[in-house]
């Protein structure tokens, strides 16, 4: 399978994953038990970010909060925290993680996207990178055919106090490398270890 059908492939796995996320939150909200289901998991266990801002002003922490491989704190009380960098089958590295606003002002990552004119979303984490500096390698997050990236969208209007769960697919470097710098515009870099 060639990479541009192995990516849309990805696309849309996690689109539909996203979907199943969301209606699941959705089911969980309108619950009388107070948000709680049978299996005993909580409502929060899901990675679905609200655009709306939430009720609360709280958003679902990411996948794999419980652990955190590395954390940047940027300006503003801006705090990024990754919970996993994921090798799989397919030839990608997922990084996982939560962003948070500690300061006292709404924040969107306009800063944050790729320079590319052609990117649609104008609040993403589409200019992140992985940095190889043994190899001398960067790897920029990857895009669909509707010029897309695979990567968290929407990160606009995020309120103090207030987390999202981002999340980005790279091309995996070589298996032989387990240690990457991650960066993200405007932020210092974390240097963090590959799994899978």
């Amino acid at each position: 399978m060639s990479v541009r059908h192995t990516t849309k492939a990805r696309r849309g796995a996690a689109m539909g994953a996203l979907a199943a996320a969301l209606a699941l939150a959705v089911a969980g909200c309108g619950s009388e038990d107070g948000g709680k289901r049978d299996d005993g998991a909580s409502p929060k266990s899901t990675a679905a970010a609200k655009d709306d801002g939430g009720d609360d002003g709280k958003n679902d922490p990411a996948a794999d909060s419980d652990k955190t491989i590395g954390e940047i704190k940027g300006p503003n009380g801006i705090v990024v925290t990754l919970h996993s960098a994921v090798r799989d089958s397919g030839g990608f590295v997922t990084v996982n993680g939560t962003v948070t606003n500690h300061g006292d002002q709404l924040f969107n990552a306009v800063d944050w996207r790729s320079k590319e004119t052609e990117m649609k979303s104008r609040s993403s984490v589409s200019g992140a990178s992985l940095v190889d500096e043994a190899g001398k390698k960067r790897y920029l997050v990857l895009r669909d055919t509707d010029g897309e990236c695979l990567c968290t969208t929407g990160l606009s209007g995020i309120k103090p106090d207030e987390s999202r769960p981002l999340f980005a697919q790279f091309p995996a470097p070589p298996s032989s490398v387990t240690k990457v710098d991650f960066q993200i515009p405007t932020m210092p870099s974390v240097s963090i270890e590959l799994t899978g």
